[in-house]
């Protein structure tokens, strides 16, 4: 049977003009039934028909606290997130989301081409990557380096971009167990061109099929 997810897109701060891209692009990607919502109270029902919820470049406080408390005993009990872009924007007053995902957005350059250095050509979203990716994105900071607590995928070469300020060891894409759960997250996905690049879109496909345990 398809495996169905959850896109989650509520934005109560900076609000992307590639959501839209983004939720057509999940809907494409592979044989999933996909329900779409930017609705809080759809995260307090039983989310257990699902093989992942995703957060597409949410941003700001999305979830009520019946919410948060469903999405939380989800991904404890076995349940898949994927974060993509912005969802390290999200939930700032929700310290367990910060342990979720891995890291929290700080901040980011101009929007411009760069490279991605993949660490890890094992995983289903980076198997598919040359061992320097070429892409044009905003290429995130975040407020603390995940390294050490997450599996790192790929990471930024802040060399070949103005602006960056985390250093030489700047996580990019990164996967993490919670609880019995699973967490995929990539900060790229900040352009609606993104969701068209069939490269980018393997690598998304391949987050999601992680987190959903889905065979392919």
């Amino acid at each position: 049977m398809p495996v169905r997810l959850l896109v989650f897109t509520r934005t109560t701060a900076y609000r992307h003009d590639s959501i839209p891209a983004g939720v057509e692009a999940v809907r494409t990607l592979g044989d999933f039934e996909v329900d779409h919502t930017e609705d809080p109270r759809a995260l307090e029902t039983p989310l257990d028909a699902y093989g992942a919820v995703i957060f597409l470049s949410t941003s700001g406080e999305v979830l009520t606290p019946a919410g948060r408390e469903r999405l939380a005993g989800y991904v404890e009990a076995g349940g898949g997130f994927v974060g993509v872009h912005a969802a390290a924007c999200t939930e700032y007053e929700w310290p367990y989301y910060g342990e979720l995902l891995g890291a929290r957005f700080d901040r980011h350059p101009d929007l411009q081409p760069g490279r991605a250095i993949v660490e890890d050509r094992e995983h289903p979203a980076t198997r598919h990557l040359p061992a320097v990716w070429d892409f044009f994105d905003e290429w995130y900071d975040f407020r603390t380096n995940p390294s050490g607590s997450v599996r790192v995928l790929a990471r930024a070469d802040e060399s070949s971009y103005e602006g960056g300020g985390m250093g030489a060891d700047h996580p990019l894409v990164w996967c993490r167990e919670q609880g019995a759960g699973r967490v995929f997250y990539t900060a790229l996905g900040h352009a609606s061109e993104a969701y068209d690049d069939p490269v980018f879109r393997t690598h998304l496909l391949g987050g999601i099929d992680w987190a959903a345990r889905s065979a392919r």
